[in-house]
């Protein structure tokens, strides 16, 4: 069965396909995501198709020329175990060459990853419940921060640059951001996105416990009601404290995991993650 599966990078308005999937499977992703997901690599989505039909998908976003995230990795249940996975699998990786490849696998699958090279990091724990409004009291529109301080703060969280995912990711329409500035200087600031179920903030990123609990407060009242969800690092204990003060329980959890090593970056100011997709 397999000698007739086609693998192919899958266009941008068919990275949907990729999103879809992955909320059958409970990942619960943004209703904005495909545009902004297929902004930082043109190439970076793929699907294996049997006889004309989707049977599995991978995401490989290459940020530059030495980090690439992996996602997506579906296949269609009836569909597993027939070595499609792996075929689709093998041309994902291939597209990263020599780059470190990172993803945020579910805790199940370590061992397995770990056999494909992956190394254990961290693990991130979804918190998720509803939380009431909050405020904007203290902070701003992220629109008004200049994109340059926005990109240099993520630069301190993110193992890779990713100025073309940022500016499709803030500047969709049903994204909010609120940011905290401290005389005149960028202190804090997220995003919060409608998902399939509620609201999800990410990234959030903030200096210190005071800039993080400003911009959650402000998120959330842009989100109203419904439940939020937001992806904490598991070594920052402030942004888990964060979360469990405001009433949200852990759900879900994954492992950070990387071939090799990455730019090193600090976790303290990472409060929430942008995608276990992307990173």
């Amino acid at each position: 069965m397999t000698d007739s599966v086609h693998i192919r990078p899958l266009l941008r308005d068919e990275i949907t396909l990729a999103i879809d999937w992955a909320a059958t499977e409970g990942w619960n992703p943004g209703l904005a995501d495909a545009v902004a997901f297929g902004a930082m690599d043109g190439e970076g989505f793929w699907v294996a198709e049997v006889e004309g039909v989707p049977a599995a998908t991978i995401s490989v976003v290459n940020y530059d020329a030495h980090f690439a995230f992996l996602g997506f990795y579906i296949a269609r249940p009836e569909m597993r175990g027939r070595g499609i996975g792996w075929k689709l699998w093998q041309a994902g990786l291939a597209h990263a060459g020599d780059r470190t490849v990172g993803l945020d696998g579910v805790l199940a699958q370590q061992a397995n990853y770990a056999s494909q090279g992956f190394q254990f990091a961290y693990r991130n724990i979804r918190f998720a419940g509803r939380t009431g409004t909050g405020t904007s009291d203290g902070t701003v529109d992220l629109r008004d921060v200049p994109f340059e301080a926005i990109e240099a703060s993520d630069a301190t969280i993110f193992p890779a640059p990713r100025a073309a995912f940022l500016k499709a990711w803030l500047g969709t329409a049903s994204h909010v951001g609120r940011a905290v500035l401290r005389e005149g200087r960028l202190a804090g600031w997220g995003v919060v996105r409608p998902a399939r179920h509620g609201w999800k903030i990410g990234p959030l990123v903030a200096e210190d416990a005071a800039a993080a609990e400003a911009v959650y407060g402000a998120l959330n009242m842009a989100a109203g009601q419904g439940d939020t969800v937001l992806d904490v690092p598991e070594p920052n204990a402030a942004a888990q404290e964060l979360a469990r003060r405001h009433g949200l329980a852990p759900v879900f959890e994954t492992a950070r995991m990387y071939t090799g090593p990455v730019r090193p970056v600090e976790i303290a100011k990472l409060y929430g993650v942008t995608s276990f997709e992307l990173g």
